[in-house]
């Protein structure tokens, strides 16, 4: 903790706290494990506290504090609350946040209690729901507001480069590392740092940051230097973050390190509300830059507005605003014209129909797993095939057909073979017996032996090199050329391997 402050866990009597936006005292007072807070005229009690829990549900408004020791041994704490009365809506219109729908609203009061403290933010939701708003909240009505902010786009970066991006490298770490890069967590020092896609982070990266969530420290690439740093992570992610956790995909002690406060972004037809407000916001903001008048919507295009589901969220709604600004001369849309842009517009609000399939039913979870089994059935086949035809010429081309041979036989010739419906059974077996030859040897194909290629690079080396050189006659000059490289090296190899011309 920084010298000068002290923590609300600190055994205290009586603290006098003096709110720098007014004249307003709030008493606190500790008795036993109780905490009672009074606030003016209004006192809110709570068993047991914490310093960041006191601050979060409390003193959501406090983003500096700072005690001095008296004789009286009561400390005065000097309180920055030049957000206290900003309402939800006043949020809404600073950060261009559109809707009034409940989710939404308490999503913004979660965002604005827990900016004050430096508890680590994971906001979840589906892809287009709009998460980017919300770290710039929560990093606006903080003390960190002075602070740099960076957003980084965990899934945009190549795996090899993210420990590098985060982090920094010292020269010559690897290679193309010309000279020292800061990472963005030290560039974010005393700021917020927003990590979006936060599930698409590689397992050897999501060590390096548990270790800068629990520490605040971190080593870059390449160094074996600790650096500090005081940075506040917020993370955002499409993904299921349990079934993440399952699959070993996402580490479960960073996940619950992350996720001290969780908020939960609802997706678009959750917020049915929100839907015509939000196109009407769209449609007037696309007249502006095309300088054109504004799209409006009968009542029926509404109810087809409201009723689809959505599946990009915002991002797919305003595509098709002004798909539909630019596109129709009409300005004014009925519900034939809107069903051209929205795509599956009937039975969206149905349910789905879950196929219960069997035990012994494959399914089949992507591509690589339907070759597999292709491949092992033509391996199966062929094993077959191999036994059949060396039967066949251990029986002069004949073959019996019954039995375990019948499935074979099916396969072959397309049809099957049942015996079991003839009224009599035959006691004599079926024969089939081949009779475009008389030697049997002579219908059967000489199949090709395949030999495994050598790996070996010398090999290839020799190999590449007498072909060259094959190719111009001996030339030496004209082989390296073709060769790409030297003709000095390839004098070298020519001596090296022993070869002759």
């Amino acid at each position: 903790m920084p010298k000068g402050q002290t923590s609300l866990n600190t055994p205290i009597t009586t603290l006098n706290i003096t709110t720098a936006f007014g004249n307003s005292i709030i008493k606190i007072r500790k008795i036993d494990s109780f905490l009672t807070i009074k606030i003016v005229k209004r006192i809110v009690t709570l068993s047991g506290f914490t310093e960041n829990i006191a601050v979060f549900h409390f003193l959501m408004h406090a983003t500096t504090y700072r005690s001095n020791t008296y004789k009286n041994k009561e400390r005065p704490i000097i309180i920055n609350t030049h957000f206290e009365n900003m309402d939800i809506q006043q949020i809404k219109q600073r950060f261009g946040i559109i809707g009034n729908s409940f989710g939404l609203n308490r999503s913004i009061d979660i965002a604005v209690q827990v900016a004050p403290t430096d508890l680590s933010v994971l906001i979840t939701g589906e892809s287009g729901t709009g998460k980017e708003v919300f770290p710039k909240i929560i990093h606006q009505f903080s003390s960190r507001k002075h602070g740099p902010y960076i957003a980084v786009n965990c899934g945009a970066i190549p795996e090899g480069t993210i420990d590098s991006e985060l982090f920094g490298h010292e020269k010559g770490a690897f290679t193309g590392a010309l000279s020292d890069r800061k990472g963005y967590f030290e560039e974010a020092n005393n700021g917020t740092i927003f990590l979006d896609e936060i599930g698409e982070l590689p397992l050897s990266t999501q060590v390096r940051l548990l270790r800068v969530l629990e520490a605040g420290e971190f080593i870059k690439v390449g160094s074996s230097k600790v650096i500090k740093t005081n940075v506040r992570v917020v993370a955002a992610t499409n993904v299921q973050m349990q079934k993440a956790i399952q699959e070993n995909k996402f580490r479960e002690d960073l996940f619950y390190r992350l996720s001290s406060v969780p908020i939960s972004i609802l997706p678009l037809r959750e917020r049915v509300e929100d839907i015509y407000l939000l196109f009407r916001k769209f449609a007037n903001d696309f007249a502006e830059r095309y300088r054109m008048p504004a799209i409006k919507l009968n009542s029926e295009a509404k109810d087809i507005l409201t009723q689809y589901r959505w599946p990009g969220n915002i991002r797919q709604l305003k595509n098709i605003t002004e798909q539909i600004s630019v596109i129709e001369e009409n300005r004014d849309i009925n519900a034939d014209v809107i069903r051209n842009y929205i795509p599956f517009h009937t039975g969206d609000n149905l349910p789905a129909v879950m196929e219960n399939k069997g035990s012994g039913e494959s399914s089949f979870a992507n591509e690589r797993e339907i070759l597999y089994k292709v491949l092992f059935d033509m391996k199966k086949d062929m094993g077959d095939l191999k036994k059949l035809v060396l039967e066949m010429i251990q029986q002069d081309g004949s073959i019996n057909v019954q039995g375990e041979h019948a499935h074979i036989i099916q396969k072959l010739y397309n049809q099957e073979v049942d015996i079991s419906n003839s009224p009599e059974p035959s006691t004599q077996p079926v024969i089939i017996k081949n009779t475009s030859h008389n030697n049997i040897n002579d219908g059967i194909e000489d199949t090709e032996e395949f030999i495994e290629e050598s790996l070996s690079l010398e090999e290839k080396e020799i190999e590449l090199i007498k072909k060259a050189l094959t190719k111009y006659n001996g030339k030496r000059k004209y082989a390296a050329k073709e060769l790409g490289i030297s003709e000095r090296t390839l004098y070298r190899k020519i001596k090296e391997y022993n070869i002759t011309n």
